[in-house]
């Protein structure tokens, strides 16, 4: 197959390698062009290529992807799948770096890579001290109830429970006025239970059951915050 061709920074296809994938004459494919260009249907730029052994170069059509399936169409309409595949080689091929092929190019792509790695390198520079507060918070000790995670997030503790809620963090049985986890969020780490003895105005006492977010849950839950912000 011939080689790929850009025009600037639009991937093109020549009269040529339209003539050899329909299997036809590349003058008739020219002429064809010519008429669906004089028609205003297409759009062609004319180029040069060198002949095998020298001698006068030959001149072939550049035309664009909507425009070879035109051409293609009024030539052999069979040959459209054919086509198709070949754009998809061609845009794939396209897709991946070039090698450089001379000294020039290849310091000019260190030069690209090394100003992308000083930019990465910033970017990592400036995020360090988030992430490694971020990774304290989640290897951290101990649990926040719904009221002091919402503090911690600045976030309304209503709203904190609303997301909770609709994220199947948490939920309350029939009857009572506690916030009972899901076990998937137990499982996972970033919610759990406690239980505590209180004392009733009588004076007995009762067990009551707390779901309280885990340091890990916490910075989940500043993610999704973030993300439905």
């Amino acid at each position: 197959m011939p080689n790929l061709i850009t025009t600037g920074n639009t991937l093109t296809m020549s009269s040529r390698e339209i003539a050899e994938l329909v299997g036809s004459r590349h003058d008739s494919v020219k002429r064809t062009m010519d008429t669906l260009s004089d028609k205003g249907l297409i759009a062609i730029t004319q180029s040069v290529e060198p002949t095998i052994g020298g001698g006068k170069p030959a001149t072939v059509y550049l035309v664009g992807k909507r425009d070879s399936y035109i051409v293609v169409a009024q030539l052999c309409p069979e040959f459209t799948a054919r086509l198709v595949d070949r754009w998809q080689e061609l845009e794939e091929a396209a897709s991946v770096p070039s090698i450089p092929q001379s000294l020039p190019e290849a310091l000019r792509l260190a030069a690209d890579l090394a100003e992308q790695n000083s930019h990465l390198q910033l970017v990592v520079n400036e995020q360090a001290p988030k992430v490694e507060a971020l990774n304290r918070i989640a290897n951290a000790d101990g649990s926040l109830c719904i009221t002091d995670a919402a503090k911690s997030l600045q976030i309304k503790r209503k709203d904190l429970i609303q997301i909770m809620q609709e994220r199947k963090w948490i939920y309350r049985r029939t009857g009572s006025t506690h916030y009972v986890a899901y076990q998937d969020k137990i499982q996972s780490g970033v919610m759990e239970h406690k239980y505590a003895t209180v004392e009733r105005a009588d004076g007995t006492e009762k067990t009551t059951e707390q779901a309280r977010i885990t340091p890990k849950g916490l910075v989940r839950l500043a993610d999704i915050i973030r993300e439905v912000a």
